[in-house]
């Protein structure tokens, strides 16, 4: 926990302690004056860091699904961070496991929201946005580990940039095992996309010093596309201007792709994204792009359903005709494989076929020629 008066009466002290041999300065050496200059610096820093996040509500979301083997490492990450002012909102999916009863246990003053039926990620989070107060809402999957000042920090990044900066994520390292234990491998450094319509984590299995595409530098952090869901932090002023009837998370997608529509919706909008490198966090990936035979039929069916939902919703004519020559090939790829290898997957088609009229309309008719840098 943080104790800002503390610090600051430390600070203090530390100045008039050190005074008197500052105005001797030739009588002292110079290399020791610089030492006690430069941590009277770093505990004013931090003094600044705690006052200016005191105050401000942060609303940490946690969704569960049979997710009870993660938990006690990844709401120790939780429990232990810096910024005081949280507030804690879970909701379970109908879990058969122990999840609930490990989070109330844990945290037995937060508010927990228990579905009798698998409502997906998206409709989960939705349901804690709408109890929700803080002035920013993180997103923690039960699979991540947060380190104990990546609120703070995620709040240092979100003061230094412009009001247009919506999004946020920390560098996520990938994780191994229900321990959440650390690697030095990339999970995400934010969302990447490419002209054949698909979308990256940023740096995923590459050490953290390998070159990356996607990334802008910033005076505290980099600007990215997008962020990974996994452990995002959205604005509240954000949130609020890009739902769609009441909706942040479109509830079509169900589970996976919702963080890749949520950016490309709040691009088309005038938002931006960022990672912010200081802030650090570990996440077990169990999803990836090589790793689609190991999936189950349900899964599968979703992320075949959403790459085009998400399209279908966000992309303009520009973007269409610019990434025409890119995106159709696969198209016909991908919808070749289901139609004869991953016949598991042909409701996604049909759910396609049946309800594009409705998802046409809710689109938000915004050019998006800004955006062609983004897609490469």
């Amino acid at each position: 926990m943080v104790f800002p008066d503390a610090g600051r009466g430390a600070a203090l002290a530390d100045h008039r302690r050190h005074a008197p041999a500052a105005r001797a300065g030739r009588r002292r050496d110079c290399a020791s004056g610089g030492r006690t200059s430069e941590r009277a610096a770093s505990l004013r820093r931090r003094v600044e860091e705690s006052l200016l996040s005191m105050g401000r509500t942060v609303s940490v979301v946690l969704v569960t699904w049979n997710d009870a083997p993660f938990l006690r490492r990844c709401l120790k990450g939780i429990e232990q961070q810096t910024h005081e002012d949280i507030e804690f909102i879970h909701v379970d999916n109908a879990s058969d496991d122990d999840s609930a009863a490990i989070v109330r246990a844990q945290f037995p003053a937060g508010r927990q929201i228990l579905n009798e039926e698998n409502r997906g990620f998206a409709g989960a989070v939705n349901q804690a946005i709408h109890l929700s107060r803080g002035e920013l809402i993180l997103l923690c999957n039960p699979d991540a580990y947060l380190e104990r000042d990546y609120i703070a920090r995620i709040l240092e990044a979100f003061d230094a940039a412009g009001d247009e900066f919506g999004m946020a994520t920390g560098k996520l390292f990938r994780a191994r095992g229900y321990e959440i234990e650390p690697t030095e491998l990339i999970d995400s450094k934010g969302i990447r996309m490419t002209r054949s319509g698909r979308h990256f984590d940023i740096g995923q299995g590459l050490p953290d010093s390998a070159p990356a595409r996607g990334l802008k530098p910033l005076r505290t952090a980099i600007e990215v596309f997008g962020v990974s869901g996994a452990a995002a932090v959205y604005r509240r002023s954000f949130i609020d201007a890009v739902s769609i009837d009441g909706e942040f998370f479109d509830e079509d997608f169900f589970t996976y792709r919702e963080d890749a529509d949520v950016a490309w919706r709040g691009r088309l909008f005038g938002w931006r994204g960022m990672v912010v490198p200081d802030a650090i966090a570990y996440h077990v990936r169990k999803v990836t792009p090589k790793g689609r035979r190991s999936l189950s039929a349900a899964v599968n069916m979703h992320s075949v359903k959403n790459r085009f939902l998400l399209r279908l919703k966000n992309e303009g004519l520009y973007l269409a005709l610019r990434n025409a020559i890119f995106e159709i090939p696969r198209d016909i790829v991908t919808i070749a494989a289901v139609l004869t290898i991953e016949r598991t997957s042909l409701p996604a088609l049909k759910w396609l076929l049946g309800n594009w009229r409705r998802v046409l309309q809710k689109r938000r008719l915004i050019s998006d020629r800004a955006l062609a840098e983004w897609f490469r």
